[in-house]
């Protein structure tokens, strides 16, 4: 029984990785994001808090339509019972931050899974690394801050 379940949320998480794989201003909507999260789904991240998936639909729209790039790149994966932590980095270009060019941020997700579906997940990432510091003049700003500490 162990087993079983270890080896029903390692599909789980593959599940999830492919899904950030295929996610993009093309693809998005709540069809595809059904197939990893439920309905009541509660997403949290450095910027927002998130019930349900039509607003998680909405929130991923505009965010993927401002972006011209983006892909994760998953590095591990940790389960434990109905509970997932990836560790990731993610790619993406705006062209407003940093003039278009590449930013890599690292980061992880904590997923809490019921029935197959994510009920929960929160992503953890320096919010400043993704966004404040590719702010043209206030991105200088903390980067020379950064260097004298």
């Amino acid at each position: 029984m162990n087993t079983q379940k270890s080896l029903l949320q390692s599909s789980e998480t593959e599940r999830f990785q492919n899904l950030y794989h295929v996610l993009n201003r093309d693809t998005v909507s709540a069809d595809l994001l059904k197939t990893c999260y439920a309905d009541s789904i509660m997403f949290c991240d450095p910027f927002h808090e998130i019930q349900g998936i039509d607003a998680l639909t909405d929130y991923f729209t505009a965010m993927y339509s401002n972006v011209n790039h983006i892909d994760f790149i998953f590095t591990n994966c940790w389960h434990q019972t109905e509970r997932s932590m990836l560790r990731w980095t993610m790619n993406f270009r705006h062209p407003r931050l940093r003039h278009g060019d590449l930013i890599s941020v690292e980061g992880c997700s904590e997923l809490r899974w019921e029935n197959d579906r994510i009920v929960y997940h929160r992503d953890f990432f320096d919010a400043g690394a993704m966004l404040y510091e590719n702010i043209p003049l206030f991105g200088w700003a903390i980067r020379k801050l950064k260097e004298r500490m």
